[in-house]
């Protein structure tokens, strides 16, 4: 075979296998922590139109030469420092709220098409600020919705919160909410440090109450111990004494059997001494005379002591209702006491508020009279004058005259008749309007006239 045709057998086989190669780098494969964006010539969308871009994730697509290109997206978490300050919160309350939020590109389909459409091409520089310009405006408009106390208290409702609306508008971008952390609330006011010392101080208060309370039952609980032990020691002293009193009359009973054959036992043996019968005889009686008393005095004694221990036990008892009923009698005499103090306290006080007001009302008096006390008395009584007239007159007006009968004489020296005289003497006995003035300290006005 010719040297030609050997050259150019192996150029045409190079370029064959320089295609191949060239082929085989088109076909792209897809990492995992990667978008690969295919661009150009795609296709059409189902509406006819065109599609802007191709992404796959997790596998491998050829490149068509020439007609389409590639391009990648990291799926790498991007971390955003979120320092919000001035928050305008539900009850006009600003407040700062730290945090911090993970971002990262969709692997959703319709998603991962916003952020093939949005964000290819972008340093990861941009993609931050433009995800902190989204989280900024939703994280306003979240706590402009929200009491502080649900800020504050109800954590997880206000991540819940921040997350659906915040995840709701990165999916615009291509982007997808890992998590977020808040770090501290705080506001300017101090109203969040107020709400803090408030749960503490309740917190304080509930631990003191259940402190006492137990105290309480403590106490009860103790008292009632001391009256257990009180009853029972009673109660055991009255048996043991019941029980000395049984012991000692089954001694007494002993002993007078032992005294009483004792006795008859003699009694056979002076029998068998003939000699000494006589003497005997009057020695038994006198022992069974002894026997008899001794055996009286010991049913004396066991009775008494009886009756003494049953009367100890009774006084006992009386002792301790006594001592009860005067607890009781105390405790409601000292809760009426304080009804009673109460009730005088609070009449006091009304009465000291009536006199102030009253107090009152009299500089009032006195002040419209421009500090003329002579005059501001005068202003009292005669606002009181009409009632004192009525009461003039309601003294005489019930009075009640059936006949009057007038010897007339003629004239007196004065020249008046009786009839005259009686009817001014009459007319007299009501005091003048001059005169009440005058008992006042005040004249009346000239138009009404003046006494001549």
């Amino acid at each position: 075979m010719p040297i030609e045709s050997i050259v150019l057998i192996c150029a045409v086989a190079l370029v064959l296998l320089s295609f191949i190669a060239w082929l085989c780098s088109r076909y792209k494969k897809c990492p995992s922590d990667k978008v690969m964006v295919i661009y150009g010539s795609i296709g059409k969308n189902k509406d006819g139109t065109n599609r802007s871009a191709k992404c796959i994730h997790g596998g491998a697509e050829f490149i068509i030469p020439v007609f389409q290109s590639y391009a990648y997206l990291d799926l790498t978490p991007i971390s955003i420092q979120v320092d919000l300050k001035n928050a305008l919160s539900r009850q006009n309350i600003r407040i700062d709220v730290p945090s911090r939020f993970t971002v990262g590109i969709s692997t959703e389909p319709g998603v991962m098409q916003n952020a093939a459409e949005r964000l290819l091409g972008l340093q990861l520089s941009e993609i931050q600020e433009l995800s902190k310009d989204i989280i900024f405006g939703q994280l306003r408009l979240i706590i402009a919705t929200m009491d502080i106390e649900e800020i504050n208290t109800d954590r997880d409702k206000f991540l819940a919160a921040v997350s659906s609306n915040v995840e709701t508008e990165l999916r615009k971008i291509g982007l997808r909410l890992i998590n977020v952390n808040v770090t501290d609330i705080s506001d300017e006011s101090g109203y969040i440090a107020a709400l803090g010392k408030e749960a503490a101080a309740k917190a304080i208060n509930d631990a003191k109450k259940s402190v006492a309370e137990q105290d309480r039952d403590g106490s009860i609980g103790e008292a009632q111990a001391r009256m257990d032990q009180r009853i029972k020691v009673s109660e055991a002293d009255s048996v043991a004494i019941q029980g000395e009193n049984e012991a000692k009359m089954k001694i007494a009973m002993s002993e007078a059997a032992l005294k009483e054959k004792e006795a008859e036992a003699m009694k056979i043996a002076t029998t068998a001494e003939k000699i000494q019968a006589a003497k005997a005889l009057e020695e038994s009686y006198s022992a069974e005379q002894a026997a008899e008393e001794a055996r009286r005095a010991k049913e004396q004694a066991t009775l008494e002591a009886d009756v003494i221990v049953r009367a100890e036990a009774k006084k006992k008892e009386m002792e301790l209702a006594a001592e009860a009923e005067a607890e009781q009698t105390r405790r409601i005499a000292k809760g009426e006491a304080d009804a009673i103090y109460a009730k005088m306290e609070a009449e006091a006080r009304g009465m000291e508020e009536i006199l102030r007001k009253q107090a009152a009302g009299f500089a009032e008096i006195v002040k419209s009279a421009n500090g003329d006390a002579e005059a501001a008395l005068k202003l009292l009584i005669a606002d009181k004058l009409e009632e004192l007239m009525r009461i003039q007159v309601d003294a005489v007006k019930n009075i009640k005259i059936d006949k009057v009968t007038v010897w007339d004489g003629g004239q007196n020296g004065d020249g008046k008749t009786s009839t005259a005289n009686f009817i001014s003497g009459m007319m007299k006995s009501v005091p003048p309007l001059d005169e009440v003035f005058n008992l006042a300290g005040m004249q009346l006005p000239n138009i009404l006239g003046k006494k001549i």
